[in-house]
């Protein structure tokens, strides 16, 4: 499949002007990057692919990776505390992703046959892709070359592309965007409002309850699909929006209360711990490169 990895980079490359870049196609981004230095940014939900080069994400303690001809699939979005884009040698890290259309793949499951019963699964999947979704997925990227048949052809190849990865190891994952029970759901409707609601007073309690589960349940059950605790990704998320907001030139006090910290102190203690520096240091290096804290689906 070296062959049409290739391709498709040098199709990458060719229209990304080797930075990230939301293309014409419907959902799809595609993205260069040359500097290997970690950045920390969340992860979109939705799938990617990488096409050069290797990708690190650090998800709760767990250290996730994966090269070419590897793909990552998740339904929810999961704020990663640490990305690093590995470079092939000289050559930059190259990747495109999708983010998911939830009524294309309720149309696509619904008319395929029904899989057999299949164990529970995590909120995100990692492996290598068959050359039927290197093919599918190709096959969109070639729009890029003829956007005048976007407008006409993207929907019918987003279409072969879900149907292919509905068919491959990621299927069982994919399959449950559609379901609105099952653990995996109850936890997505938790999170759904987490990110709602991250700057006020959270008791895990009332999580849990709009999960639908017992607070040892709701733990339990979030760590399967996450990697990591309720508590803590609430805290990384009410983190990230303090980023934001400091890169966009709010001082650290007004950003702590504005991401529902009670002191500063705390806020810039857990910030430091988590981003390396304290806040005024690492707003002064985000407002030279915005990108570190744009979230992310290649």
């Amino acid at each position: 499949m070296d062959d049409l990895l290739q391709k498709m980079t040098r199709r990458v490359l060719h229209h990304s002007g080797g930075q990230l870049t939301e293309t014409p196609i419907p959902r799809l981004a595609i993205g260069a990057f040359r500097q290997p230095e970690p950045t920390i940014t969340a992860v979109a939900a939705g799938v990617c692919l990488v096409l050069q080069g290797a990708k690190q994400m650090l998800v709760g303690g767990k250290m996730l990776r994966y090269s070419a001809g590897g793909c990552y699939a998740s339904l929810i979005e999961l704020p990663t505390t640490c990305c690093v884009f590995e470079m092939a040698g000289d050559q930059p890290y190259v990747g495109t992703g999708l983010t998911l259309d939830h009524a294309l793949f309720a149309s696509l499951i619904a008319e395929m046959p029904a899989p057999p019963p299949e164990q529970p699964v995590m909120g995100f999947h990692i492996g290598p892709v068959s050359r039927a979704v290197l093919e599918a997925w190709d096959h969109l990227l070639a729009l890029l070359d003829t956007p005048e048949d976007i407008p006409l052809l993207a929907a019918s190849r987003e279409r072969e592309l879900m149907y292919r990865l509905l068919q491959s190891p990621h299927g069982p994952l994919l399959r449950q965007i559609t379901r609105d029970e099952g653990r995996l759901a109850q936890v997505r409707r938790a999170i759904d409002w987490m990110r709602q609601h991250f700057e006020e007073p959270v008791a895990i309690e009332t999580v849990a309850g709009i999960a639908g589960m017992s607070v040892s349940s709701f733990n339990r059950h979030f760590r399967a699909a996450t990697e990591t605790s309720p508590l803590q990704y609430l805290k990384t998320l009410r983190l990230q929006a303090a980023r934001r907001l400091l890169a966009a030139g709010t001082d650290a006090t007004r950003t702590a209360y504005a991401v529902g910290y009670e002191s500063p102190s705390q806020f810039s203690r857990e910030y430091g711990r988590l981003f390396g520096r304290p806040p005024k240091q690492d707003a002064s290096r985000l407002r030279e490169n915005i990108s570190d804290i744009s979230s992310i689906v290649v």
